[in-house]
């Protein structure tokens, strides 16, 4: 990386100027350990008030590990992708700790520095209201589990026995089947009534939520992951709605609740949209150059940090 055409600029968030922005970023590094730098670009002119100061928090990589082809086939490459992924997340939640950062998709990169520039320049009337509607507020991940499910095979199937003598293998088998139906059944309504208290208490403090995709394999463990919202806080309540919402799951059995955060608000950077599924069920430039958007990144399969 010691030219500009072996390098393409990455940018990881856009943050507004403030006293002590460049402190911040002091030794602080990014993706391949590429120093974090600021980009600056003149407000636009039009009427009323100009748009605070604002800069991309960018840095520079390897024009052969971020061109077109190469995204391609790097983002078959889980490896590289999660140590890309956490190094785009360190950035901006450094960040975050100190300022309001409007996070970038991952893998966000253009030409060169002043083709970021331009990108800034075109879209900063957007970026500075995204801003202010982020301003003084957190995401925080909530999520339900509900436990393995018991097999209730024993029991059952022990006091039909008991009731009627002997019971046959089939009939034995429906039992079991049947309870254990059951059982799922009763679980799922608990998550479902967990739910929606869970919704109605945070929004006594929260201002917005996404609703993500719920999580399987090894991100949920053995549990099974049946709610997975993030929700957009005021920096004041954030200890109050963590505490609301843990306290409002523990009088419910086989339902467990999971808090994360305060995350960079990454699931609240674009306009949010709501899933109208109910919750739970029963059962920058992204590979290209020149090409920068604007639009936020999502944590992988909907988790809030890493």
């Amino acid at each position: 990386m010691d030219t500009a055409e072996e390098t393409l600029t990455y940018v990881y968030a856009v943050a507004p100027v403030t006293e002590h922005l460049e402190d911040t970023a002091a030794g602080l590094r990014g993706i391949y350990g590429s120093p974090v730098l600021f980009l600056t670009a003149p407000p636009p002119a039009g009427p009323g008030d100009p748009p605070a100061p604002l800069v991309f928090a960018a840095g520079h990589v390897p024009r052969g590990d971020f061109d077109e082809s190469a995204l391609k086939n790097h983002f078959e490459d889980l490896e590289w992708l999660e140590g890309v992924a956490r190094a785009h997340h360190d950035v901006v939640q450094a960040l975050s700790v100190h300022t309001t950062v409007l996070p970038l998709r991952m893998a966000t990169v253009y030409e060169d520095d002043e083709r970021a520039r331009q990108a800034l320049s075109e879209q900063y009337r957007t970026f500075a209201e995204r801003l202010e509607r982020l301003g003084g507020h957190t995401e925080f991940g909530v999520k339900l589990y509900l436990a393995p499910t018991p097999d209730p095979a024993g029991g059952e199937a022990d006091a039909g026995a008991g009731a009627g003598g002997a019971t046959s293998p089939g009939k034995a088998y429906l039992r079991r089947r049947r309870a254990q139906h059951n059982a799922v059944e009763v679980m799922y309504g608990q998550a479902r009534t967990a739910a929606a208290l869970v919704e109605a208490v945070a929004f006594d403090y929260a201002s917005q939520r996404v609703r993500h995709p719920t999580q399987s394999g090894e991100l949920a463990g053995s549990a099974q992951n049946v709610l997975n919202d993030a929700y957009l806080v005021p920096d004041a309540c954030a200890g109050q709605f963590k505490a609301a919402v843990e306290d409002a799951v523990s009088t419910f059995g086989g339902v467990r609740v999971e808090v994360t955060g305060p995350w960079a608000p990454y699931s609240f950077a674009m306009p949010p949209v709501e899933r109208r599924d109910p919750p739970p069920a029963d059962d920058g430039q992204d590979e290209g150059q020149d090409e920068g958007q604007d639009e936020p990144e999502h944590a992988e399969g909907g988790e809030h940090g890493p």
